[in-house]
């Protein structure tokens, strides 16, 4: 780690640019590599079949939800123990932290009984087509497996994160992540397994991530969950949910968002959906990185908070959205350069290259504007703000998505569908602004 200092002091004292990157770079190499993940099984399944590509980007819906109950349980418990510990209240974080492990384990089982139960009635509310349905069940059925893994291990990353400790957070997920890449062809080409061998791979994963995750939370300074602290109370819960729930309306929003978009796509065939989802790949692994940084932002965030460091907060705040902004400007005009080879590679179909390429086109000339978005989200949301910060959450996509994605396509057809995502990142940021300019006025009359 940082060897210097307890990470209070290097939180609350150091350099704060040098800060957020030593808590960022460990976090964005997750982040991207988790995106690396997903793209992954895309990209290998993609040298099957149209039909296993759709399939796999209708069962990315369901992974966003079991994903969005790990980040409630790890955003809420993590959160809360970063301001603790800014506050020096450290029994308080201990307690929280077997609570959020443990509350998250059980509701990915859950989810995993639930969805094998009616695995064919939730292909088809996801979004299915006769024709893909096969393939839908076959995927997803093997998915399931890994609920309880992935739910509990992206509480144990962001609760160690939260703490300061990233580094120890980034090893769990890459190592994960990198042995499910190094399984995709052999499962899927090597045994012939198809799109089930994508789905065995991504399980196989998740387990080796959850096991060196629980190692690794022993290590450092880390809080080590165990069954013995594991108590349940009426406050805890309230601070999981006041810190938590952003997270789950944000990822949530995004899985109804998915499926939206997968149905309205659908109206113009099997090829538009791939592209849609192709899309929306490329654009998730380039805001992987400023999550990943958002993510550096909200330790220091926190401890600075639970320390009462309003001018340091500030200025945390404004680096992070500035290096964010320059990042993303960038990666629009290279992805607007070369829109055709990028969706090219995941899928050589003419009909998909030509819905895909408008739609990243939409989508990147807004992409700048989002640094300052998810900052302002995050921060609402480690500072403990929760109705603005669910506000900040739902916008980008749900308030607006969801209803654009509606009345866009009655009235410009494809093309509705492809310009959606730029018009509610524009019309997020618009609210955004008025929203941050009040909080600041309420710190500076703290």
């Amino acid at each position: 780690m940082h060897g210097h200092t307890d990470n209070y002091t290097f939180l609350t004292q150091g350099p704060v640019h040098r800060v957020i990157l030593t808590m960022a770079v460990p976090t964005i190499i997750s982040m991207l590599v988790t995106s690396l993940y997903n793209i992954a099984d895309t990209f290998f399944v993609g040298q099957i079949d149209t039909q296993s590509t759709a399939a796999v980007g209708i069962v990315f819906s369901l992974m966003f939800f079991v994903q969005a109950t790990g980040f409630f349980f790890g955003h809420g418990s993590g959160n809360y123990i970063s301001r603790e510990l800014g506050a020096r209240r450290h029994d308080n974080a201990v307690r929280m932290a077997s609570a959020g492990f443990f509350l998250s384990f059980v509701f990915g089982m859950a989810i995993l009984l639930l969805g094998e139960l009616f695995l064919t009635p939730l292909s088809l509310f996801l979004g299915s087509t006769p024709t893909i349905r096969p393939y839908t069940e076959d995927y997803m059925g093997i998915i399931l497996l890994g609920a309880p893994l992935l739910t509990s291990s992206l509480t144990l990353n962001n609760q160690m994160r939260l703490q300061g400790n990233a580094g120890y957070a980034m090893y769990g997920i890459v190592v994960g992540a990198v042995l499910n890449v190094a399984l995709d062809p052999v499962f899927i080409f090597g045994l012939g397994m198809g799109v089930r061998g994508a789905a065995l791979a991504t399980v196989a994963g998740q387990l080796v991530s959850f096991v060196v995750l629980l190692y690794m939370s022993r290590r450092g300074e880390n809080i080590s969950v165990s069954l013995r602290r594991f108590s349940l109370s009426w406050p805890l819960l309230k601070e999981i949910f006041y810190g938590g729930s952003p997270s789950l309306m944000r990822q949530g929003l995004a899985c109804v968002a998915t499926m939206t978009l997968n149905v309205a796509a659908g109206a113009y065939g099997d090829s538009a959906i791939a592209a849609m989802s192709i899309v929306n790949r490329i654009a998730m692994l380039v805001f992987a990185a400023v999550i990943g940084l958002g993510q550096g932002f909200q330790p220091v965030c926190g401890f600075c908070y639970g320390a009462g460091l309003f001018a340091r907060l500030k200025s945390a705040y404004r680096f992070t959205v500035m290096v964010g902004t320059l990042f993303l400007v960038v990666c629009a005009v290279a992805g607007w350069l070369f829109s055709g080879s990028l969706i090219g590679i995941f899928r050589n179909d003419p009909d998909v290259i030509a819905v895909g390429v408008v739609a990243l086109r939409f989508q990147l000339s807004t992409f700048p504007l989002n640094a300052f978005i998810l900052a302002s989200n995050m921060m609402a949301q480690t500072c403990r703000m929760p109705w603005r910060a669910n506000f900040l959450a739902a916008a980008r996509q749900g308030l607006f998505f969801i209803p654009l994605i509606v009345l866009l396509p009655l009235r410009f057809g494809l093309l509705g569908v492809e310009m959606c995502q730029a018009v509610s990142d524009f019309l997020s940021f618009v609210v955004t602004v008025p929203i941050m300019v009040c909080i600041f006025r309420e710190m500076k009359s703290e």
